[in-house]
């Protein structure tokens, strides 16, 4: 009877794995969620097709295939670029736009500041959420129907409120982008509404890994839903649409965007096993969400975060006036590398060293780099304990001066016994 219990378990848990790793209908490797339910119609909201399933791969090649003219992938948190295709051409970028946006909003602005709408906001035209001229809204509220739903009249009153005028709210945005070094972004609008503005797939993920540092921002994107207060005393009902959130495990938001000629664009970020990629789709022909997909797919399966040195890790010793001194690491040392690659470590050590040294003192630093020489990281290293100088291998004047200091010493005790 035990036996037959066993085979059955065993059977149930080959059945699991096979499923764990059987591509969905809706393709990709791994599993797929449902996807977004229709998207709220006026007044309630702005109507956006969404697609339910997404096409990629079912399991990643050795190189992202991508429909969309321009695409990147970058570590979030390194911003190492892992995967680049026409990604610094500079094209429109339609609603991603407003992801630099929400990063001067967020700066400048507190999320409970109330906003009066003005005529210009209230008449934008495009994804709305319907604002009325004279309407009071908090900044909080308007952040989320720029996020979620796209809203240019949020993006105007956000500007407006933020700067005074459109004009000079856009003058900032490119003040920012010319603060990051961005050279191929310049902005002509807060919502992208014009096509007149372009950046590139490369500069609109470097904007995104820094606004995603903010916890409100992170916070916000990541949101499915939301209830924004109508002037009526009803609701507004706002939904998310970045249908990632829905169909690709992981997700942590971020922006979509359509205009006739930007295509369809789209910034995406994911997390996995502490490894967490943006990854940006611009001039897609059709939907820029399996393109994004695929290009995380990748990423995920190509590289993992890597634990290279860990905080008090011993090294060899190394020798100081001739004597051996312990060695440990005073830091962590993570990086993002392809899978099944092996990395360097050299302890390189800070000249004129000697002894004695103190338990902790700083002796150098560990170096780790790649098979072709690359630099990935470094950390200090210390002494992990104590060396001191025995007498004979004191420098001959320090000798003769404690030998002299002794036998005064001696000398006057014996005078005054």
């Amino acid at each position: 009877m035990r036996r037959a219990f066993l085979a059955l378990a065993l059977v149930a848990i080959a059945l699991s794995a096979l499923v764990a790793l059987t591509p969905l209908a809706s393709g990709g490797y791994g599993g797929r969620g449902a996807g977004p339910p229709p998207t709220p119609v006026p007044p309630y909201g702005s109507p956006s097709p969404y697609p339910t399933a997404l096409r990629t791969p079912d399991i990643p090649k050795l190189e992202p295939v991508l429909s969309a003219p321009s695409g990147a992938l970058i570590d979030l948190d390194s911003g190492r670029v892992l995967y680049a295709k026409g990604a610094d051409i500079r094209r429109p970028i339609a609603s991603t736009t407003k992801i630099m946006t929400a990063l001067l909003v967020l700066r400048d602005a507190r999320l409970r500041d109330e906003v009066t709408v003005s005529p210009l906001a209230a008449a934008q035209g495009g994804a709305s959420l319907g604002l009325v001229s004279g309407e009071r809204i908090q900044v909080r509220d308007l952040m989320y129907a720029l996020m979620l739903q796209s809203s240019n009249d949020a993006a105007v009153a956000l500007a407006e409120h933020v700067s005074g005028s459109v004009d000079a709210f856009v003058e900032r945005m490119n003040q920012r982008a010319r603060g990051m070094e961005l050279r191929d972004t310049r902005f002509h609008s807060p919502n992208g509404l014009d096509d007149r503005g372009y950046s590139t797939a490369l500069d609109l993920a470097r904007i995104t890994a820094r606004a995603l540092r903010n916890p409100a921002f992170a916070r916000i994107v990541r949101t499915k839903f939301y209830r924004v207060p109508s002037p009526d005393g009803g609701q507004r009902h706002v939904q998310n649409r970045n249908a990632l959130l829905w169909l690709y495990p992981g997700a942590l938001g971020v922006k979509s965007g359509f205009t006739s000629a930007a295509g369809s664009c789209l910034v995406a970020a994911a997390e996995r096993s502490e490894l967490r990629l943006v990854s940006v789709v611009l001039g897609a022909p059709a939907e820029a969400f399996s393109d994004a997909a695929t290009l995380l797919d990748w990423g995920f399966t190509t590289f993992e975060l890597r634990r290279v040195v860990i905080e008090g890790e011993r090294f060899d010793p190394v020798r100081v006036n001739g004597r051996e001194v312990p060695v440990a690491s005073a830091g962590t040392v993570k990086v993002i590398i392809r899978r099944g690659v092996e990395v360097k470590r050299t302890v390189d050590l800070e000249p004129g060293l000697a002894l004695p040294i103190a338990r902790g003192e700083r002796l150098g630093e560990v170096v780790v780099t790649s098979q072709r020489g690359k630099e990935l990281g470094r950390t200090p290293v210390v002494s992990a304990e104590a060396a001191s100088r025995a007498e004979g291998e004191l420098p001959l004047a320090e000798r003769m001066w404690q030998r002299a200091a002794g036998f005064l010493a001696a000398t006057f005790h014996s005078l005054m016994a």
